[in-house]
């Protein structure tokens, strides 16, 4: 085996941590595909020499390629994620089926776009897969109090505005997560069970089909227009929305709608599908659980 072959396989070795990554960056399975890839042309062209920490060296390179996709991206304002990115569950490998398929991965990905570029690499690199501050420093080109800064700005973002005192968020995510699991299911009496007799569903008309009742009033007619429009469920994941649990429904990883619920009683007895664009940016959106921390091997 010949130095280059030698080099191929170590990268490949490190594929896998470098895709998830980046995709924790860039939000967009083909994108992060792109960036790594980026990354081994980089390697190949250096040959190795020099580089005593390959896998650190790794995740410097491709931090900083997401990290200058992000900037591009905020400065053409685009979409985060085009319509190429798989929709959760079908993803185009195993790692990223998992990523998307996952509640807390799926509404992880809809708050770090609400990040700054720098803040969500700081982030990501520090609170999802445990890298020290003096590297991260390195890839945004700051100092390292000023990287420490970006992440903590991001985790207080990530994490969303505090619960008014008193509330059961246990309880109430509890419940949204059982009427997303009967809505999944199509299961009208495990909706009527979670709903309260006389709950009202409001909705923005750019979240219904044509003809479709802006408002339902009763257990019933809520929970049988729920089982009529239940493959958004499919894309459903329990988040913080406004200090309390609440769903984002995002698709191919782009958020489109998001439920305000109340729930009192351990039944929910109204919920806001927000659609309208200026409502979604207006709304305040975090993690309900940090996925654990994933330690990069090789990253001093």
């Amino acid at each position: 085996m010949d130095g280059r072959d030698e080099l191929a396989r170590r990268f490949e070795e490190r594929r896998g941590q470098l895709r998830a990554v980046a995709h924790r960056m860039l939000g967009s399975v083909d994108e992060a595909e792109d960036a790594v890839q980026e990354a081994w042309l980089r390697l190949s062209r250096t040959g190795g020499d020099g580089i005593d920490n390959l896998a650190g060296w790794l995740t410097t390179v491709v931090s900083r390629i997401c990290l200058d996709m992000l900037r591009s991206r905020s400065s053409r304002r685009e979409q985060p994620y085009g319509d190429e990115q798989p929709v959760a569950g079908e993803g185009n490998t195993p790692e990223d089926a998992a990523v998307l398929g996952d509640s807390v991965g799926l509404a992880l990905l809809v708050v770090l776009d609400r990040l700054g570029p720098a803040e969500r690499v700081a982030f990501v690199l520090h609170d999802l897969f445990g890298v020290p501050f003096d590297r991260i420093a390195q890839v945004v080109d700051r100092s390292q109090p000023t990287a420490k800064k970006l992440a903590s700005r991001a985790r207080q973002k990530v994490r969303g505005t505090p619960a008014v005192p008193g509330t059961d968020l246990d309880g109430h995510r509890q419940v949204v997560e059982a009427f997303l699991a009967a809505a999944r299911g199509g299961d009208l009496g495990g909706l009527l069970d979670v709903l309260a007799p006389d709950v009202v569903r409001r909705a923005d008309p750019a979240a219904l089909p044509p003809g479709v009742a802006r408002e339902l009033r009763g257990a019933r007619a809520v929970a049988e227009g729920t089982v009529t429009l239940r493959e958004r469920s499919r894309f459903a994941a329990v988040a913080l929305v406004d200090g309390d649990v609440g769903v984002v429904v995002a698709p191919r990883g782009r958020l489109l709608f998001a439920l305000r619920v109340t729930v009192e009683g351990g039944r929910i007895t109204a919920y806001d599908v927000v659609a309208d664009p200026a409502r979604l940016d207006r709304l305040d959106l975090g993690v309900l659980g940090l996925p654990k921390l994933s330690p990069l091997s090789g990253t001093p």
